[in-house]
């Protein structure tokens, strides 16, 4: 593959990882670097932006569509580059993270259309899975991947034409890799993530009759879906691949993205290839938005917040609408359930909520959606099968009988349940069983029969967060105070099967995050720091 002369790479400030060398060669860290040096400052700048527009959400109280875009969702003639083949048909996909042998097997072989490769939520960024995530794809697409288990079991790719589809999800703009260093700076997490996969992958994903896609998370306004527009356009140049191979999905996952849905389509028209609804980062966002607005956003326990509340159903039905209309693909929301063998009685009641969930976003024109365990991928499929039959999605369906307002964006008031002393007590358990996996290297976590990731364990600390700031009473009458929260944390910290280590980091860094006087953007990011 052409690669720019590799003088001034980035440099790699890291203990030996084995068989880093073939993904840290000296034209990857070369490309990677030339990524950084054009385009990190404009990084910079929309980060700074990102808290400049929440100082003024917390003065005004309410976001809008945008006036100065309004030509661009008023034009009704432009659409988003056709599909390719690979991505033509989506009706289930499966995540799980990339950094992990066996899971990528099994992903593969899943029988899901796509799989979203992990990088982001589902991964604990050490400098082992970042390295690994990158070597485990090059080799699943060389066909050189394999796994045998403690228990003598091996793992093997199945049939290549029976494989699902690679989407990649790099880490998000807000993240920095500090194994990586370009004229004594990180390299943005994002960046690095794109540029290795990019670099090792495009040409031979196009030989093998498929492309770079990728999934794009956190962003927040049309300017980032541009940033990544450019990234693309300046990484096919580089390295001599037609314009317009990569596709992305980009995730709406926060409130503000919400309201420019039809402007990120349109920046990344040319690569663009749908939207998907990151339901669970998208609580976290509302929840991080309007953490000091009042009652009024004051949202009850994360798990009576269902895809039936009117906010969320306002922001799922002008998803599709919006897909729709510009002809790209409309990806639903997480299926997290893990389902287990030994309680077939459980398991039963969870499936049929699965189900309930997938028809009902089959039904809403919805042309896929996610899973998070490979048992759970005939479920879904029997729902999309049931309204799609041959064909490969339905974006003939344009929804024009949707209209919603930013006020049914932000109607979070609207819901009935309250906040439950049994709701705080599994913001921390989970909270705290997360971050403890997390700072052992694990990005995906079952937890009480759900496949939990960071976005979750966000929603869980920012919660709290807003029920101390709140002042919220439960339902048992108790109210909410910082105190509250340390004592039940205490005792999840003495119930842990180790009350030191990694344990003892976990339950300080979430009353961190969960309690301190200034709300902390994203926990991944003091995490980081604790990060081996």
């Amino acid at each position: 593959m052409s690669a720019p002369a590799p003088s001034s790479p980035a440099a790699v400030e890291a203990p030996y990882v084995e068989r880093q060398e073939e993904v840290l060669t000296e034209a990857a860290l070369a490309f990677v670097a030339a990524l950084h040096r054009r385009f990190t400052p404009r990084r910079d700048e929309l980060l700074a932006r990102r808290a400049e527009r929440r100082a003024e959400l917390a003065r005004t109280g309410r976001p809008d569509f945008l006036p100065e875009t309004a030509a661009v969702r008023e034009d009704p003639d432009w659409r988003v580059a056709p599909a390719p083949a690979a991505l033509e048909d989506r009706r289930v996909e499966i995540t799980g993270p990339a950094d992990d042998r066996k899971m990528t097997i099994n992903a593969l072989n899943s029988g899901a259309r796509v799989w979203l490769a992990d990088m982001e939520d589902a991964s604990s960024p050490t400098w082992r899975n970042v390295v690994h995530g990158q070597l485990n794809l090059m080799d699943a697409f060389a066909r050189r991947i394999d796994f045998t288990g403690p228990e003598g079991r091996t793992y093997a790719l199945g049939p290549a034409e029976r494989l699902a589809t690679v989407v990649m999800r790099p880490r998000g703009w807000h993240l920095d890799e500090r194994h990586l260093t370009v004229d004594g700076r990180p390299v943005p997490g994002a960046l690095a993530d794109f540029g290795l996969y990019f670099f090792h992958n495009a040409r031979r994903l196009l030989d093998l009759g498929k492309g770079p896609y990728f999934y794009l998370p956190k962003t927040e306004s049309h300017l980032e879906a541009r940033l990544w527009n450019d990234v693309f356009v300046f990484a096919q140049e580089e390295l001599g691949i037609p314009r317009g191979t990569i596709r992305a999905t980009v995730l709406i996952e926060t409130i503000t993205a919400a309201f420019e849905m039809e402007e990120i389509l349109h920046e990344l028209r040319e690569h663009a290839s749908g939207l998907n609804a990151g339901r669970w980062d998208y609580l976290f966002s509302i929840i991080k938005n309007f953490r000091d607005a009042g009652e009024a956003f004051v949202l009850p326990d994360r798990n009576a917040v269902t895809m039936t509340a009117p906010f969320m159903r306002a922001y799922t039905e002008l998803l599709v609408r919006t897909c729709h209309k510009r002809g790209a693909h409309a990806i639903g929301g997480m299926a997290a359930f893990i389902p287990s063998r030994r309680d077939p009685e459980i398991n039963e009641v969870a499936l049929e909520k699965v189900r309930a969930d997938k028809d009902r976003e089959a039904g809403d024109g919805f042309d896929g959606s996610w899973v998070a365990h490979p048992d759970l991928v005939p479920v879904a499929r029997a729902s999309f099968d049931a309204v799609l039959g041959d064909r490969p999605h339905q974006k003939h369906r344009l929804r024009e009988d949707v209209r919603v307002t930013a006020d049914q964006l932000v109607a979070v008031g609207s819901l009935e349940a309250k906040p439950t002393i049994a709701g705080l007590r599994n913001a921390v358990q989970v909270g705290l069983r997360y971050i403890e996996a997390w700072l052992r290297g694990l990005g995906a976590v079952a937890i009480f029969n759900l496949m939990e990731d960071a976005a979750t364990a966000e929603i869980s600390r920012s919660q709290i967060w807003q029920w101390v700031a709140a002042g919220v009473v439960l339902d048992n009458g108790e109210k909410v105070t910082a105190g509250l929260v340390r004592e039940v944390a205490a005792q999840e910290l003495a119930s842990a099967p180790e009350a030191s280590g990694t344990w003892r980091q976990a339950h300080d860094l979430f009353l961190r995050v969960a309690l301190s006087e200034e709300y902390v953007d994203f926990l991944t990011l003091p995490a980081y720091e604790l990060l081996e």
